[in-house]
């Protein structure tokens, strides 16, 4: 297995890794996918195939560029629903509960909420669609998102890679790593799309966004000036 990724090149794992910040953090399938695992076994990839810095640091910018594209569509998703979306009756992730959890957590932080999100696997998925239905500063929302890529995808990767690297001498170890870690990215992957299907599967349930709440990104005082 190991051979395989070396023989696959850099170019693969740029594409994998692309499509699947991309989806993660602008689609409801991002949901069930495994990013954070994805982004360091791309690291320690890398690093067993004795692929130079230029090419790590290379992904590291087109997943960032990826995870700020990603966090765009969902904001637009979210802005073209409005304050009106769709969730899953019993859904595990895409249900009434979390859609106001994060709203929640949106209007209590803010800017703040975008930069934390990217850390907390489901909620960086769904935060960009609240924030667009909620109305959040689209320059306050762009900034904190632009922020959270930069810390989110490459910071994972490089630990991947840089990691790795330190263990050169015992390449043994970091063979049996990486199809450790290549074997649980597949699994997950599957068990992900399995779970997406059959949530996507679940009835339709409107939710509504309080709109008599103050958007993300906003204040009180704010908004007593725009409403004397």
């Amino acid at each position: 297995m190991t051979g395989i990724l070396q023989d696959a090149g850099p170019v693969l794992i740029y594409l994998i890794v692309a499509g699947f910040v991309l989806a993660e953090c602008g689609f409801i399938i991002g949901l069930f996918l495994p990013g954070d695992s994805l982004l360091l076994t791309a690291g320690v990839a890398l690093a067993t195939s004795s692929q130079h810095a230029p090419v790590v640091w290379g992904l590291a910018a087109t997943a960032m560029v990826a995870a700020i594209t990603g966090n765009h569509i969902g904001y637009r998703i979210g802005a073209t629903m409005g304050d009106r979306m769709l969730a899953k009756k019993g859904g595990r992730y895409f249900n009434a509960e979390n859609l106001h959890r994060v709203k929640k957590l949106m209007d209590r932080h803010g800017f703040l909420s975008v930069l934390v999100a990217r850390w907390v696997p489901w909620v960086r998925t769904l935060c960009p669609m609240v924030a667009g239905a909620a109305a959040m500063d689209k320059r306050k929302y762009t900034i904190a998102s632009v922020i959270g890529s930069v810390l989110w995808a490459p910071c994972l990767l490089l630990v991947g890679y840089y990691g790795s690297s330190a263990l050169g001498e015992f390449k043994w170890i970091l063979d049996i790593v990486l199809v450790v870690m290549v074997v649980a990215l597949l699994l997950g992957t599957i068990v992900g799309v399995i779970g997406y299907r059959r949530e996507m599967a679940r009835p339709d349930e409107q939710v509504e966004l309080d709109p008599h709440e103050d958007p993300p990104g906003s204040s009180r005082h704010d908004r007593h000036l725009a409403h004397p």
